[in-house]
């Protein structure tokens, strides 16, 4: 009997609902390796203190592991190594102490569990250090590189109240006293109460650690021996004698004490936090301690925080290393990692029932819940339907999504969810994100002049990567005898010539595709910098005339307002010179009466209150609908950058730019409103190339 649709999205989310819970409560034992971080290989030594152990498999390439893997227990190692009957007692310790140091070395989750005492979060005495499923995580991230001898850089985004800072902090001292000595770290906490556990969790662990493993095999040493010595009279840094390595923990509110120090490991604690005044900059306070840390093996940096809104150092840093332009990995580590944030279902066929019926509802039925697609978009996530229950009972001690998002992000991109103002929906933001790319081509185009009609004689593109030009698609040679008419359009906002100023931005649209049913325009080029304004304006002519005399669309704010005495040599007729020798330039409607009277042209797209909240509105409509194709991965970071202010109006989040996106709302008006359709003529002359078109505006396209 055929069962129905709804039936068959039942069975099989219960199906995968089991084998998420099979995964998630798979068998972990640190000790014996079963099921810990990183490949592993079995090793049986029938009469072993651990009868069968699972082990790193670069443990497993050490010449004494080989053999005892080989003999296949202690008695016949011992032989094979030539031990006497009368030494065996001896010799059988000295191997298993040998065994265990070379698995300590190897092996951070069985050094942790065996060795580490941390404080008992559930109050009692102290505990072993053992790895909870998302501390798991991150170590694999670490080891990973580590194993393949790449510095370790990692940008982490958490979740709060795992572990995070505990795992980061023992793995940095696993390195100091088991890989090699004189590794020296530096932790740099928000708050002097995070410096103050810090010390005291290092000074916990030191005083329950085997004074014996801080010593090579045979070296001498004393029970009662130091372990862990103040330097200077800070009392922010310790010495391990043994090992000789300094461990030194700072704040963010005073990080002298960290600075100009010779380090190998770095621990940033908690940055998205950190002040932002001047001359202590998440940014400069980083740079002063961690500078001097060389990218080579063995060297370590990493950066711990959750999110504190979008638009800060840490949400760019993490953005970065998103899309690889950094030395750092990202990592982050939602609540659906977290054991703790789950609870089963009291009736879970009839739960499931209800998440698959809901799956394409997006409506929230109150303040305090969600709606079913976004409960069915965590399913998709990889949530178990005990962590999506959790998520709802959860979710009703919130007014609203973002609260819930600032203390249990499903994603990386709710994590930085700054507020309710912002203008553009995330996940449509991040719909975007698929056809971003790296460009075919860096570099910029010239003609024989910087300015003047000169300089739109012979555009050429030269390549160079230190150039602001970036380019996704090259403009196309129309066929010969043919020309194809309202193809690409060109978008210039004006900037400032300073580093700290405003960028100028200078985007192309090829729009070919807007003739095929669902096409949409694309972005082509992007220029992207600072210069003079007067240079900006026929640079963007010059990139107008080399996509072969597309519309120009300039906006004008800027240039009509601009200040002569602050830039240089500017004039109010720019955008009339530039229309003597470029046709294609956009220019604004004009009435019947001005019209009548003879009144002169206005070029240049003008941006006010009335035509602000229009583009702005129709660029929410593109990127909510896909209209468009992006490429560049900066203009997604201006969207999640957007907010409504208090007064109703429109901006950028203080520290941050809309550069790219005026050029995306100017561009995607112009390209659905203002433009014809693209369409191709015969030119007649056999030679590609049609007169040039007439100026061009709102009453004339």
């Amino acid at each position: 009997m055929a069962i129905s649709e709804n039936e068959r999205g039942i069975r099989e989310i219960l199906a995968e609902d089991r084998r998420r819970m099979r995964e998630r409560d798979a068998p972990f034992d640190p000790v014996s390796g079963l099921g810990s971080v990183g490949r592993r290989t079995r090793l049986l030594m029938e009469d072993y203190p651990i009868r069968e152990q699972w082990i790193p498999e670069a443990m497993a390439r050490v010449p004494l592991v080989r053999m005892a893997a080989e003999a296949g227990s202690v008695r016949a190692l011992l032989e094979r190594l030539g031990s006497s009957p009368e030494d065996a007692e001896e010799d059988r310790a000295k191997v298993i102490r040998q065994l265990t140091e070379i698995r300590i070395r190897h092996d951070f989750p069985f050094w942790a569990a065996s060795f580490a005492y941390i404080s008992n979060k559930e109050a009692g005495p102290d505990v072993l250090f053992r790895l909870t499923r998302p501390q798991r995580r991150l170590v694999a991230e670490l080891e990973e590189m580590r194993l393949k001898d790449e510095p370790i850089r990692l940008i982490l985004l958490k979740a709060r109240q795992w572990g995070g800072s505990t795992t980061i902090q023992m793995y940095m001292a696993w390195l100091q006293l088991t890989r090699r000595e004189g590794l020296n770290s530096v932790i740099v906490a928000h708050q002097a109460s995070g410096s103050a556990r810090i010390n005291a969790m290092f000074e916990k662990m030191l005083k329950a650690y085997p004074t014996e493993l801080l010593h090579p095999p045979g070296e001498p040493y004393s029970e009662n021996e130091p372990k862990w010595v103040g330097v200077g009279t800070t009392g922010t840094i310790h010495r391990v004698p043994q090992r000789g390595c300094e461990i030194n923990v700072g704040t963010a509110e005073r990080p002298d004490s960290c600075r100009s120090g010779s380090y190998s490991l770095a621990h940033f604690s908690e940055p998205a936090y950190w002040p932002d005044t001047e001359g202590k900059k998440p940014e400069d306070i980083i740079q002063a301690v961690g500078g001097g840390i060389l990218y080579r093996p063995m060297t370590m940096i990493v950066y711990e925080s959750t999110a504190n809104g979008t638009g800060g150092w840490f949400h760019r840093e993490y953005e970065d290393a998103k899309a690889g332009r950094s030395q750092f990995r990202p990592l982050f580590i939602t609540w659906r990692d977290i054991g703790l944030y789950t609870l089963p279902p009291e009736d879970r066929r009839a739960f499931a029932r209800e998440l698959w019926l809901g799956r394409l509802n997006e409506n929230e039925p109150s303040d305090r819940e969600e709606s079913g697609a976004y409960l069915w978009w965590l399913w998709r996530q990889g949530a178990s339907l005990d962590s999506i229950n959790w998520y709802v009972h959860e979710r009703r001690k919130f007014t609203s999504h973002e609260r819930m998002a600032e203390e249990y992000p499903s994603d990386d991109v709710e994590a930085f969810s700054n507020s309710g103002a912002r203008v553009f929906d995330r996940y449509r933001v991040e719909e975007l994100r698929p056809t971003c790319r790296a460009p075919k081509r860096i570099g910029d185009v010239a003609g024989r002049a910087l300015t003047g009609p000169d300089s739109l004689r012979d555009v050429k593109f030269t390549d160079n990567r230190q150039d602001p030009m970036y380019v996704w698609a090259a403009p196309e040679e129309d066929a010969p005898g043919e020309r194809t008419l309202n193809r690409y359009l060109v978008v210039m906002d004006v900037g400032g010539r300073s580093r700290k100023a405003d960028w100028s931005v200078i985007t192309v649209y090829d729009r070919l595709f807007m003739t095929e049913p669902d096409g949409k325009p694309e972005i082509a080029a992007q220029w992207y910098g600072h210069t003079d304004i007067d240079l900006l304006a026929w640079k963007a002519a010059q990139i107008a005339r080399y996509y072969n005399d597309a519309l120009l669309v300039i906006e004008s704010n800027t240039l009509e307002t601009h200040d002569v005495g602050v830039e240089g040599d500017q004039s109010e007729f720019i955008l009339d010179q530039i229309a003597d020798a470029y046709g294609s330039l956009y220019a604004r409607r004009q009435s019947a009466e001005e019209i009548r009277n003879g009144v002169p042209r206005r070029y240049g797209f003008h941006t006010n209150t009335r035509t602000k909240p229009m583009v702005i509105s129709w660029l929410i409509k593109c990127v909510r609908e896909r209209l468009y194709v992006e490429r560049d991965e900066r203009a997604l970071h201006e969207y999640l950058c957007y907010e409504r202010k208090p007064n109703g109006s429109w901006g950028n989040i203080d520290g941050e730019h809309d550069d790219i996106l005026m050029t995306r709302a100017i561009g995607l008006w112009v390209c659905f409103n203002d433009m014809e359709p693209p369409r191709t003529v015969r030119t007649g002359s056999g030679s590609g190339r049609a007169p040039r078109p007439r100026v061009v505006g709102e009453a004339t396209i």
